[in-house]
């Protein structure tokens, strides 16, 4: 039996576009109502004004999810607002930090664990005492492809959603364990069409001529074979699986072969990555 959003009171983390974007805009579809965050406050606002045309009932605020004083301070405010909070989706990352791992300055790494897994365990640990409160909580964190496969060249990305992956489920034996009234998901999409690697080419303002090229290069690849799925239609499969209480979620078909092959070939599958990559990027 499905479980039902109406009335329940949701908030998602990177709402401003792509995948956080369509979560708002699907969960207003089926009732709940919405506290929606970002750091930019302009396609913030007009993700709440798509919401609000739906007849949500929606509230926003900046929020930088590595802050774990900001963090703190939200989870009080929707509280407040709301009386009552349900659910959290820990969606807001970023793709920077790409590059292999002995070329890495100081501090790239570190970037994107600030956001892509300390957002996530901020979250979660902020926001669980209210989930537990409400009786009928679900946490809900973001992960990727790159939480179940390892890519060269993506030393950051990859080890920050691989930990995403270890962390939620950690989390989720732990309210089993407690038999706590949370459910605990994890979502691995792979080839969504959102702005996310295309965001952090143009954040990276020290990039040479000739690594500009080669990333255009590479996104131009992923834009045309590989990223098929539309942040809409992964929207759609994360709330189905959200409503059936499902703790794992893998989308897109290619994603789902992925999963069994890693899992069935766990030495192997590096092998045939790195042979993969160089025959389309040349790495």
């Amino acid at each position: 039996m499905k479980a039902t959003f109406q009335g329940k009171v949701a908030a998602i983390t990177g709402a401003g576009s792509g995948i956080g974007r369509a979560l708002a805009l699907g969960l207003a579809d089926r009732g709940a109502r919405l506290a929606l965050s970002d750091v930019n406050d302009t396609t913030l606002a007009e993700t709440a004004d798509m919401v609000r045309a739906k007849g949500a009932e929606v509230d926003t605020k900046h929020l930088d999810v590595g802050d774990l004083e900001a963090w703190r301070a939200y989870a009080a405010h929707v509280k407040d607002h709301f009386g009552i909070v349900h659910q959290i989706y820990n969606n807001a990352g970023i793709a920077r930090g790409g590059g292999v791992l002995l070329d890495l300055e100081d501090g790239q790494m570190e970037d994107v664990f600030r956001i892509n897994l300390w957002g996530v365990i901020h979250g979660t640990r902020v926001f669980l005492p209210h989930l537990i409160e409400s009786g009928d909580g679900q946490v809900v964190n973001i992960s990727s492809l790159n939480g179940l496969m390892a890519q060269g060249g993506m030393t950051a990305y990859c080890t920050s959603k691989f930990a995403v992956r270890g962390f939620t489920e950690t989390v989720r034996i732990e309210m089993l364990l407690g038999e706590l009234p949370v459910k605990v998901c994890v979502v691995h999409p792979g080839g969504i069409k959102t702005n996310i690697a295309t965001a952090a080419m143009d954040d990276n303002k020290s990039m040479t001529p000739e690594e500009r090229a080669q990333a255009e290069a590479r996104m131009k690849v992923y834009n045309e074979k590989l990223f098929k799925t539309t942040a809409d239609e992964a929207a759609a499969v994360i709330l189905n699986g959200v409503a059936r209480g499902k703790s794992r979620i893998v989308i897109t078909g290619q994603a789902k072969f992925l999963d069994r092959l890693i899992r069935l070939m766990p030495e192997r599958y590096p092998l045939k990555v790195a042979k993969w990559q160089k025959q389309i990027f040349g790495d």
